[in-house]
């Protein structure tokens, strides 16, 4: 297939200083939750994208000094010539692919509490830290011999960064996280000296910073600066007028303008809150302000859209975090007109989560995404299969559906089964709830790609016995038949059953996905699972005129979704709608008119009026023609939600390593199945 040219100029070559990009594609520097710790596996992911055609590809924020420590968070450090080689291999993985290396270089002001390191944080005036845990930690307001040694801390690692090889050396000031962003803004800012007060004044350090790195580096390295645009503080912080004045002083200083908006919930919103592009109303007025190249994000997926906003003026470059986690290989795909390849961006933010867990970095839409190195695998190419054999799948859900997509492509014959009359499993259920419509992607993709392999076939409306699944003669039969919804309180707070006799209408998330409601208009929704579907089940039923009272026993509603960056955007719109939310309380008893609540702290217990409740608790593994399959002798397996109930990402990875590990010898319990880098003594 050949590239269609209404996209020919998201492949024209653009100059940043004295480099030249191959494309418009922009992979702008993005969390992974590996960093130091695992610089071969980001090394390798990093070269992925390279592979894919992204023509920049940037890290991750690095540490430029000890004071910049932002542990438990593991990002990159430079912070000596220690540090060096393993920056190396980043910037070599890159270049192995042609692509342009970029360097996030970062100090984080305030918000680097400096617990590994035990110094006292700097910051542009004196304040607490900001950090997830609130550690009791406050930083020092910088003297001006602080504000020179910054400056040479920054020079020095932009020095070590062009040793180790990188292109591009960035000076940050975006997301909240870069000290630079703390001079310019007001919300951070209370200084009385020249680098306070006055816009020109905030700026002044930025600048200096900008001069200082083009400086050192600026004969062979091209110099971006990453700013925030967009403080959403009102006036006490940054404004798109304020940060476009600030750019139209230094317009012509840097080499590129990256754009973003502040704090990172704003600048990586999820798609139940956020469809693409949603940050160009916030960045559209750059472009006129300097010659120099632009990129901004918005989880650009779709082709159309990104050759619109470049033809537009709004950027002159497509960047993109999320998009090239979820398909390293979009520009390529664009590039040979493979447009029903790319495997789009779904907005959930499982990317981003795992940051927040200092694990590493995995996709719903990619289940390569962070094995590339520690399990060997690759977005787009599988090995193909040692012997031939027929493989039966029971279940098209997401784990059901990679696994036949994965081993389809290996070269088996496989056949999927699914009892419903529609694919998709929790993925078709769970796309129709309020917000969540951009997640049936997962399924689609995967069914667009099945339809590609002959030898693969999808039946539905078959409800497998063990006795009809062993008459398909399959050599090994896949159990993929997900979870179901306990309707019992049973959770992570109870963790033992609690009987209930007489109760008032209680109902699960998959009776509310199946169409049924309460019978009573007043509803209780205990939420002891934390993550999106409580939430989500409570706007479902606010929105149909119920009366909802979330109960959780977390401090906040959908508490793990502070991982996710939308846990204030949940419970703003749920409080919007009319939610009450009651929080440090657990349901501890269902009666017929009343659910009896249990104070998290004292145990005290209340009453609280309900004619119906909703228990968003836990789920049970529905194995049970695993059990029988395995009964009967038969070569079977199982995955995804039906061996351990988890996110879809971890259902859809289920799926791949099923397929790629199928006809191996089987592995010994205490091997491990990965690689991992372990820290060699001197």
């Amino acid at each position: 297939m050949t590239r269609d040219p209404r996209y020919d100029i998201l492949f024209e070559p653009v100059r940043i200083g004295p480099l030249v990009a191959r494309n418009r594609f922009y992979q702008v520097p993005h969390c992974n939750g590996m960093g130091y710790r695992d610089a071969s596996a980001l090394a390798a992911m990093r070269g992925m994208k390279a592979e894919g055609g992204w023509a920049v590809v940037c890290t991750e924020m690095v540490e430029i000094h000890h004071t910049a420590d932002v542990a438990p968070y593991v990002e990159l450090r430079l912070w000596s010539d220690q540090d060096i080689p393993m920056l190396a291999r980043i910037a070599g993985s890159i270049h192995a692919h042609g692509g342009l290396a970029g360097i996030e270089l970062c100090h984080s002001g305030y918000t680097a509490n400096n617990l590994w390191t035990r110094e006292v944080p700097i910051a542009a005036s004196p304040m607490p830290t900001a950090s997830y845990f609130n550690d009791p930690v406050q930083a020092r307001g910088m003297d001006k011999e602080d504000i020179r040694n910054l400056r040479r801390a920054h020079r020095k690692a932009a020095l070590r960064a062009r040793e180790a090889g990188f292109d591009l050396i960035y000076v940050y000031a975006g997301h909240g996280l870069g000290i630079f962003q703390h001079f310019l803004s007001r919300a951070t800012n209370f200084r009385t000296d020249e680098y306070g007060g006055s816009l020109a004044n905030r700026a002044r350090l930025l600048r200096e910073v900008i001069e200082d790195t083009k400086d050192a580096v600026g004969g062979s390295c091209a110099v971006p600066v990453r700013i925030a645009m967009h403080e959403f503080q009102g006036a006490a912080g940054l404004e798109p007028a304020e940060v476009e004045d600030a750019i139209a002083m230094m317009a012509e200083l840097p080499d590129l303008w990256d754009l973003s908006l502040s704090d990172w919930s704003k600048d990586s919103q999820t798609s139940r809150f956020a469809e693409e592009g949603f940050q160009e109303p916030h960045i559209r007025g750059v472009k006129k302000l300097t010659s120099k190249p632009v990129v901004g994000v918005g989880r650009y997926t779709s082709p159309d859209t990104m050759v619109r906003v470049i033809r537009q003026g709004i950027m002159d470059m497509i960047g993109a975090a999320r998009p090239s986690i979820a398909d390293p290989f979009l520009p390529r795909k664009i590039e040979e007109g493979r447009l029903d390849d790319i495997r789009e961006c779904i907005g959930c933010n499982v990317c981003v989560t795992h940051d927040y867990t200092m694990t590493p970095l995995r996709c719903t839409q990619n289940p390569a995404m962070g094995e590339e190195w520690r399990r060997g695998w690759h977005p787009e190419t599988i090995r193909p299969r040692e012997a031939d054999g027929h493989v039966l799948i029971i279940g098209a859900g997401p784990a059901g559906l990679e696994a036949g997509r994965a081993l389809g492509q290996r070269g088996y014959r496989v056949t999927i089964a699914d009892k419903a009359s529609e694919p998709g499993g929790r993925v078709s259920r769970e796309s129709r709830l309020p917000g969540l419509s951009a997640w049936a992607r997962v399924r689609d993709w995967r069914l667009l790609q099945l339809r590609k392999l002959p030898n693969v076939s999808l039946y539905l409306e078959s409800d497998m016995s063990a006795e009809t699944a062993v008459e398909t003669g399959a050599d090994h039969i896949l159990v993929t038949t997900g979870a179901t919804w306990l309707r019992q309180l049973t959770g992570r707070y109870f963790t033992a059953p609690i009987a209930f006799a007489a109760a008032c209408d209680v109902l699960t998330p998959d009776d509310l996905m199946a169409g049924k409601r309460p019978g009573a208009r007043d509803v209780v929704l205990f939420d002891d699972d934390h993550y999106y579907m409580g939430g989500v089940l409570a706007e479902l039923l606010v929105k149909e005129d119920y009366q909802v009272t979330l109960v959780t026993p977390a401090a906040v509603a959908s508490a793990y979704t502070k991982a996710s960056l939308e846990q204030k955007a949940i419970q703003a719109r749920l409080l919007k709608l009319g939610v009450k939310i009651i929080a440090n309380q657990a349901v501890a008893g269902l009666f017929p008119d009343h659910v009896t609540l249990s104070c998290v702290f004292s145990g005290a217990e209340t009453a609280l009026a309900a004619g119906a409740a909703v228990l968003v608790t836990s789920r049970q593994p529905d194995d049970g023609l695993w059990r029988a399959l395995v009964q009967q002798g038969v070569a079977t397996s199982r995955a995804g939600d039906c061996f351990g109930p988890g996110t879809i990402a971890a259902a859809v990875h289920a799926g791949r390593r099923f397929a790629e590990e199928f006809g191996l010898p089987p592995r010994d319990f205490l091997e491990l199945p990965f690689r991992r880098e372990v820290t060699a003594l001197s």
